[in-house]
């Protein structure tokens, strides 16, 4: 690499700097030989499946809304009025169907990574610019659901897909079919699948979008599948209705308090301090708040109907949002609420705290991090993060905070962090060759993401890796994985291996 890798970044509230007497050339040189020799590494597999459900969940979600729902029996009833004499034909129709819709998500999510690249994506899903513009997007989109606007795809395209429905047989026809659905529902498919393939970059691997795609589609495919191999459940279907706009607005709500975590990361990225986790928590007091009104029928928006009484369902979905708008409080003194600690900013930026459980000494830049483990006699153990990546967040309220897991860093680590999409400008830039071409470093989120590609060819976050003075690993390096004795094994046989 030409530039000086090894020139101070420590610019985020990094411990007093202390004179650097190791091997800087030997810190970056790479250890992927060494860390397979451990075998068999915490991966972060947990996180694929994790993806999956969530894109599960988020599909059946989507089933309720009123651009699909109203499909369901519309599209069944096609295939059994086209089949009636061969029953087996309709249901062979409908299962081609939905694998078709399978396959339209999957391959969406394949191609954004094989255009992008699971590295790339990650970077994009962790920059500033990235956050905002999805902010925005997210908040349009709320607003379009809480009535404000109606959001359409132009109508030439869904026209030009039923002409191909028209014009075609066969499992062509049934793909222009599923294709026509995906273009259908977009206004309100569009914020979960965007918010799922965000979330899913930030894996750092190439099947996570595939994966979250996979889960959502799958979910979206089931009732359609179904439907035709059991037809006489469609009389069981409530009808649309006022209802639908509900589940409408309240996703509404629901995409407006998500959009928050993106500005949030943005935020975060660039040191603004205008989204503190007291301000966050708020807007989201505020956001259930309201919700649990609306689903009592104190609130009316644009296609609602008057509500006389309250159904049930209403009525426990509004004491499931006053009582989590209330859980929130706690968080405006310090509380952890580590259910979701993963959204929030963390505890941190927050001004006012009564009890803040934390490391008490954190370095910030690698070089004078290693620095001092050389000093003290002490193994390193280095962290990869991001201000935008949720299972990081996720770490440091449930893992890092345990006492076990505290007292061992404090006592037998020098522990250093590394962000790998802080924005803070580097001193200078510095140029590197990175398979066969140069990449230029400007910040010192650059410097740390080409450090753990570079040294651990790895790429996803968080990933922990334990050093001996020479920047070599001890143990094998840690994922994701939020069991707090899995985490203390990690530690320990590093610990255990660095005194060897």
């Amino acid at each position: 690499p030409t530039g000086n890798l090894s020139q101070d970044s420590s610019l985020i509230s990094s411990p007093a700097a202390v004179p650097i007497s190791v091997d800087k050339e030997l810190l970056w040189t790479p250890v992927t030989e060494e860390l397979n020799a451990f075998g068999t590494q915490h991966d972060g597999s947990s996180s694929l499946w994790s993806i999956f459900l969530k894109g599960l969940l988020w599909g059946f979600a989507a089933l309720l809304t009123p651009c699909v729902w109203p499909m369901i029996p519309i599209t069944v009833s096609f295939f059994l009025n086209r089949n009636k004499k061969v029953r087996r034909k309709a249901v062979a129709d409908a299962t081609l169907y939905g694998a078709s819709i399978i396959f339209i998500y999957v391959a969406l999510g394949l191609i954004i990574t094989a255009i992008f690249g699971a590295s790339a994506l990650n970077n994009i899903a962790t920059s500033a610019v990235f956050n905002l513009i999805f902010f925005a997007l997210l908040l349009v989109f709320a607003m379009s659901f809480l009535g404000a606007f109606e959001l359409v795809l132009p109508a030439s395209w869904t026209n030009k897909m039923d002409s191909k429905v028209d014009s075609t047989s066969g499992l062509i026809s049934l793909f222009f079919m599923a294709f026509t659905l995906a273009l259908v529902s977009f206004s309100c498919t569009g914020p979960i699948i965007g918010w799922l393939l965000v979330e899913a970059a930030t894996q750092g691997s190439y099947l996570a979008p595939a994966i979250g795609m996979l889960g959502f589609a799958i979910a979206l495919a089931i009732p359609f599948t179904l439907f035709a191999v059991f037809p006489s459940w469609l009389k069981t279907l409530p009808k649309s209705g006022s209802w639908l706009n509900s589940v409408k607005v309240v996703l509404g709500f629901i995409v407006l308090a998500v959009s928050m975590k993106f500005l949030s990361v943005a935020d975060l990225s660039n040191g603004w301090r205008i989204l503190n986790r007291d301000i966050f928590l708020v807007l989201w007091i505020v956001i259930f708040g309201i919700l649990g009104f609306y689903l009592l029928g104190k609130l009316k928006f644009h296609g609602d109907s008057d509500v006389p009484h309250v159904t049930i369902p209403r009525l426990f979905l509004s004491v499931f949002s006053f009582a989590f708008a209330l859980y929130l409080v706690p968080g405006l003194w310090g509380a952890p609420l580590k259910p979701i600690s993963s959204i929030l900013p963390p505890l941190s930026t927050q001004d006012f705290k009564l009890n803040e459980v934390s490391l008490n000494t954190v370095y910030t830049d690698y070089e004078t991090g290693m620095a001092v483990a050389a000093q003290t006699g002490k193994p390193a153990l280095v962290s990869f993060g991001g201000h935008g990546c949720v299972n990081c967040h996720k770490m440091d309220a449930t893992v890092l905070v345990d006492e076990r897991v505290k007292g061992l860093i404090d006592n037998e680590f020098v522990y250093i962090t590394l962000m790998v999409d802080e924005r803070a400008k580097l001193p200078e830039m510095i140029e590197v060759e990175e398979n066969g071409r140069k990449t230029k470093l400007k910040t010192v989120g650059d410097k740390w993401s080409y450090l753990q590609r570079h040294k651990f060819a790895a790429q996803s976050q968080p990933y922990y890796v334990i050093l001996d003075h020479s920047g070599k690993p001890v143990a094998p390096a840690h994922a994701f994985d939020e069991n707090i004795v899995n985490y203390v094994n990690f530690l320990e046989t590093g610990l255990r291996n660095f005194k060897k």
